[in-house]
């Protein structure tokens, strides 16, 4: 174990200062041309985390001036009737970005809704077009998904070096794992995906510069497994048990934290690291759809 002295990532510091800057933007935006962007979330039923999730994003939506539009639908919305709503909202000129809350219900098949979403308002950026165009080079989709986007934001906002460096992403899911290895390739970085299949994963996270943990598998990572230096990126996101606290659980990341502190270079904390940024890129890639529109 080093003796170094390992920086911690203030996800929400970051995303705090990101915020500011939209505010700005967006007040500009009312001045100049009299509009501001707007989101419109959809929800589909009453799960409790997704309408948490959907209160906190309203409630940043307020905080940098975007008008948020939210859109409940009951459980047993028929599909066509989702789609018909997803292509009012498609049609409306003060919608510039639009989010389908997921996870959808089981009798909704979510890939056909996303793909109705409009390409110029797919804030989530997972439409397929926006994904394929992430992965050709020379190409640049119109958003990029939130996460991922937010992962690189830490690290260039941190001085950290991508070109050239060798970066392991742990986990190759298509909303994190994937596009942010698609991501750190556009940064000119050697990548490489570690996953459930792979042997060995621990000698090949120990040669990386930059390791983005997305596996959600509390305290994966071990502190020996990180090359001294790293820069650690969290995206886990895990519950454990703990009847120390009133809810009974802990959030914790992929990464045991206490452990990568005597090694890693720097390091994102679970929670408090990737969470924050997810929701201001979520508020960037929808002020970045309305300008496109209000000032073309």
């Amino acid at each position: 174990m080093s003796d170094q002295k390992v920086t911690i990532i203030d996800g929400k510091a970051v995303a705090q200062t990101i915020r500011s800057e939209i505010a700005a933007e967006v007040s500009r935006l009312s001045q100049t041309y009299g509009k501001v962007p707007g989101l419109a979330v959809v929800i589909v039923g009453q799960r409790k985390d997704s309408q948490s999730y959907v209160n906190m994003k309203r409630k940043a939506c307020a905080e940098v001036g975007i008008k948020s539009l939210d859109i409940d639908l009951p459980e047993n919305v028929s599909e066509s009737d989702l789609i018909f709503k997803v292509h009012e909202l498609n049609a409306n000129p003060d919608v510039h970005g639009i989010l389908v809350q997921l996870p959808l219900p089981k009798h909704i098949n979510e890939e056909k809704i996303l793909t109705e979403i409009s390409l110029e308002k797919d804030v989530d950026g997972f439409h397929p077009l926006n994904i394929g165009k992430l992965a050709m080079k020379g190409r640049d989709p119109l958003f990029v998904p939130c996460t991922p986007k937010g992962c690189i934001e830490l690290l260039t906002r941190h001085g950290i070096t991508i070109k050239g460096k060798n970066a392991v992403v742990v986990g190759r899911s298509n909303i994190v794992g994937l596009p942010v290895s698609l991501l750190l390739l556009k940064e000119d970085a050697t990548v490489t995906i570690v996953h459930s299949r792979t042997k060995e994963p621990e000698s090949i996270i120990r040669n990386a510069d930059i390791i983005i943990a997305a596996a959600g598998q509390p305290a994966m990572i071990k502190g020996s497994w990180i090359k001294p230096g790293a820069a650690v990126i969290d995206v886990g996101t895990n519950a454990v048990d703990d009847s120390s606290k009133k809810s009974g659980y802990r959030l914790v990341g992929d990464v045991d934290f206490k452990e990568a502190c005597g090694t890693a270079g720097c390091i994102t904390p679970v929670p408090g690291g990737v969470g924050p940024m997810t929701v201001a890129m979520l508020l960037k890639n929808t002020l970045d759809g309305a300008k496109r529109v209000i000032e073309c």
